[in-house]
Parts: structure tokens; C-alpha cells; sequence
């Protein structure tokens, strides 16, 4: 490529550099599934035997959302006064600490108890350490899309910023992978490889996080600060050259000047210089993304398809199967996100996920799971419901998060989009175990249950997922084609209009 095209090569290059951070983060959430039971047996195995409880097992299990919501709302700060770059070199090192201490917890304090019960010490340091590795995944969650976003031309944005979602459902498989290669390779039967996923399996399974997170971490120290961080903290010179690589001479020079024109006469404002309208539009995003109930969906995926009738094995294969569904359709999304824009495909998403549940919880309330074929129904519209997310909610809520604040603002809205979406995802995940127990009789045996308090948790998603469709309609601006500093203007006459608004009423 010459210096009047720019380097596409180079642009691909340091965005996939990016990606990784999405990869970790879906390596992250997902690397607890694996060993999860053995880690309980485990703690159950020592002096906490009396005291390590189911309640606290799903306490330890979901520690690292903790440091999500953590990661969430410190973000922003990092972002505008590190840059985008270094806190993603923090984040690597976050991910790479929460890997050593996971699989070690001793390795930096060793000997540390509590009540002068070392196990009890093990178990808070093993929750620090993943608590510190949520820390980076609320990070990498944030600053990778908007990385990306700040160095992609407004042509292809849109799919470089999706691919970030494929590389966290990516990342996810890739550690279920690992997951069953480690286990496969503990011993030749059943018992043996049980035995040894307590003393030593679930700690592999942490530890492999320090493969990808030391790789990460390495590659971020080649790849540039953004155009963007470096005008606003007065190096024009380098944001050029930056600019020059990946757009050509002619495109970088009219960037950079957008870019100033945005920034002149601004110093780092307010979060509300631009309205309220802009910040509310990024967290309903956010809360939308997780109201609708997706990580529920990934999250419990076994349990409920076992709750619809099927076997433990049958369960497990259907969990894949939907994992190599959310695969092709976040594809879906990254070659149409561009294309058709990105208040179509939410649109049409919202609409596929309300079918899905409402079919689900309609199933659920007639106890047609009872039959074999409410099975086969069950897979098939929690398919629909996965596949319609993962084709618009998935990536295209980065995406605009990603984009649709002004440059002044950016880093401080983004924490608070992500923040509401890690606190969302919390209380989602951590209710539905409740909801659907509402329905369970402890006195019948498993094959006899009721599922209505599922089918009241679909109804909820599933209504969430038609306001969720409204919300699109009436609040979100389409951001297709348009650059970053365009979204400076729109607001600032949204913001114009709303005053003359007011000044009318």
C-alpha cells in the first residue's frame, strides 16, 4: 500500500492486536465452568468442609463479575489518563496475576490465613485473584471496542469493532476446548481423572490464562497510541504519522483536522456537556444487552435444557451445539453490521429474541417439556433467541458504545455504558436460579418437576426484548458511515433542540 491509500495490513494488524483483549475476556469469564466442581470439592475437602456452602461456592464461581463492575467504572479514568493502549497493557498484566494466583493462590502470599485457618486463606486470596482478573476484563471489555473505534476508518468500523465480539465468543469455546483437553489428560478412567481434577485439574485450567494474556500483553507494546488520545494530550505530530499509516496522506490530513476542530476549544468536559440524552442512550444499551437475558442463556445453557427434558449427555451436546450457532450468526453480524446499519439488525434481533421466549415460556407454563418433542422445540427457539442476539445485541451494542459519544467525553460515558452493563449482568445471572426455583418441589423427583417459574423468567426477557426494540426505535441514532467527530455535531443539536424545548414549553 502507499502513503495515498494507507496501510490496511497495518490497520488489521494492530486492531487484532485488540481482539485479544476480547479473547481474554471471554477466556476469563469462561475458564471457571471447567473446574468449578472440583474447585467445591476441593474447599469442601479441608477444615471448611462445614462451612464452604452452595451459597458460597456461587459466590466464589461469579467473583470475577465483582472486578467487572470494578474494571466498569474505573475505566474511564485509566482510558483518559493512561490512554487506551497502556490500560490495556495493565489489563494484560491483570489477567496474567489472576491466572498465577488462580492456579496458585499461595504464590505471592504464601503461608496467609484467616482465623488461623490456612484453608480459609487459600479460599480469600483464590476470590482476590479472580476478583483481580474481573478488574481486567471489565477493562478489556471497555477500552478494546474503543480502541478499535478511535483507529478504524468510519467505512469499516462497524466490522472491526464486531469482530471484538466474535473473539470473545471465540475466546470462550477456546477455553471449553483446553477445559476437555486438560481433563482428558489427568488420568485413563473415570475415578482417577476425578481425583486428580481436585488436587490438580482446575489449577491448570487457570493457569493456561497465561498464554494468551502474556502474548497480549507483549504485542500492545507495538501497537500505537490512538490518533485521537494522542490530540488531546497535545502530540499532533505522532497522531499524524499514526493517521497517515492507516488512511494515506490526503485522508489523514482532513481526520486530524476534524479531529482538532472537536477538541479546540475543549479541555476533558463534564459528562453531561452534551446532554443527558447522549450518557442515558449508552447505559439503556447496556442494561438492555443483559435485561434481555442472554447470560442467562450461556451462563445456566445445561441446566435449562435439562430443565426442558433432556438428559445430562443430551444436555451438554446441545450446549455446543448453540455455541457453534452464536459463532456463525456473530459472523452474520460482522459482514452486515456496515452494511445495513445498525439500527435494522438491533431491531430485528429484538423481535427474534421476544419470539424465542415467549415461545420458551409458553412451552414452559404447558409442560410440554414433559414430552421428548418439547425438548427438540426447546432447542430450537433457544437457538432462535441465541442466534438473534448474537447477529445484533452481541457485537452491535460495542459498537455503538463504542462510538456514539463525543471524543471529549468518550472515555468517562463508556465507563459508566459498561459499568451499568456488568451491574445488569450481575443481577440477571444471579436471580434466575431464584426465579426458576420457584416452581421446584423438593418432595417429587426430578423427571416430575414443574418449569412455570422458568416460563416466568422467559416472559420477563421476553419482554424486555420488545422494549428493548422501542428503545432503539425512539433514543438511538444510526451510526453507520458516520465518523467519530460527526457524533460531536448530532449531539450538540440534539442538545440545541432540546433547549429550544424547553424554551417553548
Amino acid at each position: 500500500m502507499t502513503n495515498e491509500s494507507g496501510s490496511k495490513i497495518y490497520l488489521y494488524c494492530i486492531c487484532g492486536v485488540a481482539v485479544i483483549g476480547g479473547l481474554l475476556f471471554g477466556y476469563d469469564t469462561a475458564v471457571i465452568s471447567g473446574g468449578e466442581q472440583a474447585l467445591q470439592k476441593y474447599f469442601q475437602s479441608g477444615t471448611l468442609k462445614n462451612s464452604y456452602s452452595t451459597l458460597l461456592h456461587g459466590f466464589v464461581s461469579s467473583s470475577a463479575l465483582v472486578g467487572c463492575v470494578i474494571g466498569g467504572m474505573i475505566c474511564g479514568f485509566m482510558a483518559s489518563r493512561l490512554g487506551r493502549r497502556n490500560s490495556l497493557i495493565i489489563a494484560s498484566i491483570l489477567f496474567f496475576l489472576s491466572a498465577l494466583g488462580s492456579y496458585y493462590p499461595e504464590f505471592l502470599f504464601y503461608g496467609f490465613s484467616f482465623n488461623n485457618n490456612p484453608d480459609a486463606g487459600v479460599l480469600i486470596l483464590f476470590i482476590l485473584y479472580r476478583v483481580l482478573g474481573g478488574v481486567g476484563v471489565g477493562l478489556a471489555s471497555a477500552i478494546c471496542p474503543m480502541y478499535i473505534a478511535e483507529v478504524s476508518p468510519p467505512e469499516i468500523r462497524g466490522t472491526l469493532v464486531s469482530c471484538n465480539q466474535f473473539a470473545i465468543i471465540f475466546g470462550q469455546l477456546l477455553v471449553y476446548v483446553i477445559n476437555t483437553f486438560i481433563r482428558g489428560a489427568l488420568g485413563d478412567n473415570d475415578k482417577q481423572i476425578e481425583e486428580r481434577m481436585v488436587t490438580v485439574g482446575w489449577r491448570r485450567m487457570f493457569v493456561s490464562e497465561c498464554v494468551p494474556a502474556g502474548l497480549f500483553g507483549i504485542l500492545l507494546l507495538f501497537v500505537p497510541k490512538t490518533p485521537r488520545y494522542l490530540i488531546m494530550k497535545g502530540n499532533e505530530e505522532r497522531a499524524s504519522k499514526v493517521l497517515t499509516r492507516i488512511n494515506g496522506d490526503a485522508k489523514a490530513k482532513e481526520v486530524l483536522s476534524e479531529i482538532k476542530d472537536t477538541l479546540k476549544n475543549e479541555k476533558e468536559e463534564n459528562l453531561f456537556s452534551y446532554g443527558k440524552i447522549v450518557v442515558a442512550v449508552g447505559v439503556l444499551l447496556s442494561f438492555f444487552q443483559q435485561a434481555v437475558g442472554i447470560n442467562v442463556a450461556l451462563y445456566y445453557a445445561p441446566r435449562i435444557f435439562q430443565g426442558m427434558g433432556s438428559s445430562g449427555n443430551s444436555a451438554m451436546v446441545q450446549t455446543v451445539v448453540m455455541g457453534i450457532v452464536n459463532i456463525i450468526f456473530t459472523v452474520v453480524a460482522i459482514f452486515t453490521v456496515d452494511r445495513w446499519g445498525r439500527k435494522p439488525l438491533l431491531m430485528v434481533g429484538s423481535f427474534g429474541m421476544a419470539v424465542g421466549m415467549f415461545v420458551l415460556s409458553v412451552l414452559s407454563f404447558t409442560s410440554v417439556f414433559s414430552m421428548k418433542v418439547g425438548s427438540i422445540f426447546g432447542l430450537v427457539f433457544m437457538i432462535i433467541y441465541t442466534a438473534s442476539f448474537m447477529m445484533s445485541w452481541g457485537p452491535i451494542c460495542w459498537v455503538l458504545i463504542s462510538e456514539i459519544f463525543p471524543n471529549t467525553i468518550r472515555a468517562n460515558a463508556v465507563a459508566w455504558a459498561v459499568a451499568a452493563q456488568w451491574i445488569s449482568n450481575l443481577i440477571v445471572s444471579m436471580t434466575f436460579p431464584y426465579i426458576e426455583g420457584l416452581s421446584k418441589d423438593d418432595t417429587k423427583p426430578e423427571n416430575e418437576q414443574k418449569t412455570w417459574g422458568a416460563g416466568i423468567a422467559y416472559l420477563m426477557y421476553g419482554g424486555f426484548s420488545l422494549l428493548s426494540a422501542y428503545f432503539v426505535y425512539k433514543l438511538v441514532p444510526e451510526t453507520k458511515g458516520k465518523t467519530l467527530e460527526d457524533m460531536t455535531e448530532l449531539w450538540l443539536k440534539k442538545k440545541m433542540e432540546n433547549k429550544d424545548k424547553d424554551v417553548l414549553a
